[in-house]
């Protein structure tokens, strides 16, 4: 008997199916896009389950007569091209006519049908590829396909589907590509009973994108248009100005000919466009148009249709390049202007943070040859008070040095002045000022003899600042000597040098902080609500995790079918902030699927952690300097933030040695 034998149509069919439908979302592309070929002006989506239990997609196209039908479901029956030839031309979305038969036998699978003139219609019935059963029934003009049980007989197949909402927000993604690549046609998208995208069908892109990013993205939107005559190519669109970005490319959405595709040359010329504009984490939103010759494209070379090759993919990166630069840089002087626009646009800012009230009273003579600097509050109630005071994450001298005058302090009179007001205002080391003072090698003692001599007061202040300092040294206290770049600050204490990363240590402080909050972070409330615009899948995970918002401190209440009023945002962020980090742990939500309830919360933490914390760039006073040395050094994992990064890096008096070759000699020489 011959080893080589001939499959059965059902088996081809499901093997087919492997390439052709991979999740459910590839059942909605490719029968929407049949609707779209069909000539269809409304065309709706309803899934539920993620489309794993139920899916339908209805059409008012032109609808197949009986005979069409009972092709339709063959395999490589096809009404979009008749020979080989035609390849080199397509304009339609489907041309294998493998979508029907393949789907069908991974599902219960039933299609109605009636083309214009028809007085019933056609309804087609297959359980799992075996033979279908064809009856006389009565609809409406156009197709409607319904298919349930999704890779029922396929378990090996369905095991490998992510959640429910994973595989509707593929399915959401999948409408929202096709809804702007066809502005003309009105979709409707209904995701378990409930309303989640409806467009216009106006026929204008723009009225598409306002209808499904909102209207924050829509007054954002810079439009493109660029025409080659000579090579036949013509782009249109729209992209979004620099000051609206989103993590990641989920809305980057390129049409060639009708068709959505995924092109790294396209992504990259936007990307080189924006360069110097965005930040490396950002990506604009973009909706792109391109109309080639199709000689000059092959749309045949990926099992799903989601690529394509293109003759001269040069061309077309220097196109959009340029079509993209134009848009968001134009030549005329006011370009920066028009790009800016956005970002000049007011924001409500309202915060609770401690206020400290100074009495209005005359300040007391500062001593002759004092510093441009004086103690105000004691450094402990800086901490008491929940970290810095002041306007924003650093704006405002922290209840530590408050400028009394213009002259400019050098750095030796800012350490001796940080110094006594340490020996003053901070005992946090076992003894008082006057023992701190005394331990001081008897410059303390010498300075209490003239305590009552005016003419050697600031002396003996001085003497007891350095005796302080040293003091403090040599019970092993880590202190600030200076800031570098505004982004890492220089500290020292009796064995060695550190250089501690400022954000990423404030970070830490503040993931531990919210960390230990178990009944939640507080929170306060905005006098000025805050109205969010979202889209269909972020708006379904506010929805399902409302409790760990609430727990992180934002309060959001449902003000629309996507929107949402901000009422609550937690007391340690400020609230110009807020938004963005909302929207960055729903990025995160997205990247995580399946995760635990635990593994929720700590990436949501380490979001808002990383959002609030200082920002490199920032300058900060010795007082800020050194809670944030202090507050590191209480931390359970001081080292690292809760990304992974170093914090802190040490230079032990060894290395400096080895480092400056003075290894062998006397250090103090």
């Amino acid at each position: 008997m011959s080893t080589i034998h001939v499959l059965d149509d059902s088996t081809i069919n499901k093997i087919a199916a492997g390439e052709v439908v991979e999740r459910p979302a590839s059942v909605v592309k490719e029968l929407v896009e049949n609707s779209i070929d069909a000539g269809a002006k409304k065309i709706e989506v309803e899934i539920m389950a993620g489309g794993t239990s139920f899916l339908r997609v209805t059409d008012d196209g032109k609808g197949m007569t009986e005979e069409d039908a009972r092709l339709a479901i063959l395999r490589h029956a096809t009404s979009k091209i008749r020979e080989a030839a035609d390849l080199q031309t397509i304009g339609t979305l489907g041309f294998r006519g493998e979508a029907l038969p393949t789907i069908a036998s991974v599902s219960r699978f039933s299609m109605k049908t009636r083309p214009q003139g028809a007085d019933l219609g056609t309804e087609v019935v297959i359980t799992g590829g075996k033979e279908p059963d064809f009856i006389e029934a009565g609809c409406n003009i156009g197709t409607t396909v319904k298919v349930e049980d999704l890779f029922f007989n396929t378990p090996a197949r369905k095991k490998f589907l992510k959640t429910n909402h994973t595989e509707a927000a593929h399915i959401s993604d999948f409408i929202t590509k096709l809804a702007l690549s066809h502005p003309e046609i009105a979709f409707r998208f209904i995701n378990n009973n409930k309303m989640a995208l409806v467009t216009p069908g106006s026929g204008k892109l723009y009225d598409a994108i306002r209808a499904i990013y909102g209207k924050n993205v829509s007054d954002s939107l810079l439009a493109l248009a660029l025409g080659n005559p000579d090579e036949g190519l013509r782009i249109t669109g729209y992209i979004t100005k620099p000051s609206m970005l989103k993590s990641t490319r989920g809305w980057q959405t390129f049409i060639v000919n009708g068709r959505i595709i995924q092109s790294r040359a396209i992504a990259k010329a936007i990307d080189n466009a924006y360069k110097s504009m965005v930040p490396k984490s950002g990506y604009p939103m973009a909706v792109l148009c391109l109309d080639v010759p199709p000689r000059t494209v092959d749309v045949n070379v990926h099992p799903q249709k989601s690529e394509m090759k293109f003759e001269d993919e040069s061309l077309i990166f220097k196109a959009v390049y340029k079509a993209t630069l134009d848009a968001v840089r134009p030549a005329q002087d006011l370009g920066l202007q028009r790009v800016a626009a956005v970002v000049d646009r007011p924001s409500v800012q309202m915060t609770q943070e401690p206020m400290h009230f100074v009495p209005a009273t005359a300040p007391a003579p500062r001593p002759a040859g004092s510093t441009g600097y004086a103690p105000r509050t004691p450094y402990e109630a800086v901490h008491q008070a929940g970290g810095f005071a002041g306007t924003g994450a650093f704006g405002a001298p922290a209840g530590g040095f408050v400028p009394q005058g213009s002259g400019a302090v050098s750095f030796a009179e800012a350490q001796k002045e940080i110094a006594a007001s340490r020996a003053t205002h901070y005992p946090v080391y076992g003894e008082t000022a006057q023992n701190v003072a005394e331990a001081g090698q008897g410059s303390a003692a010498a300075a209490a003899t003239v305590a009552n001599d005016a003419s050697n007061a600031d002396a003996a202040q001085d003497d007891a600042a350095i005796a302080t300092e040293n003091a403090m040294l040599s019970e092993g206290a880590v202190i600030p000597i200076g800031q570098v770049d505004r982004t890492y600050i220089i500290a020292q204490d009796a064995k060695g040098l550190y250089i501690v990363d400022q954000h990423a240590a404030h970070e830490r402080i503040l993931f531990d902080k919210f960390s230990a909050e178990a009944d939640g972070i507080p929170s306060q409330q905005l006098l000025v609500h805050q109205t969010l615009t979202f889209d269909e899948g972020d708006a379904a995970l506010i929805e399902q995790n409302a409790g760990l918002f609430a727990h992180l401190g934002f309060r959001m209440e449902a003000a629309g079918p996507r929107d949402y009023r901000l009422t609550e945002v937690p007391a340690d962020i400020p609230v110009a902030e807020a938004e963005d980090i909302i929207r960055e742990i729903l990025t995160n939500l997205h990247d995580l699927h399946a995760a635990s309830a635990a593994e929720l919360r700590k990436h949501a933490l380490a979001t808002t952690a990383c959002r609030a914390a200082i920002k490199a760039g920032e300058e900060l006073n010795f007082q800020q300097m050194q809670i944030i040395l202090d507050e590191l050094s209480r931390t359970a994992y001081p080292f690292t933030c809760p990304h992974g990064r170093p914090t802190i890096l040490k230079f032990s008096t060894d290395d400096l040695a080895k480092m400056f070759k003075r290894t062998g000699f006397d250090l103090k020489k």
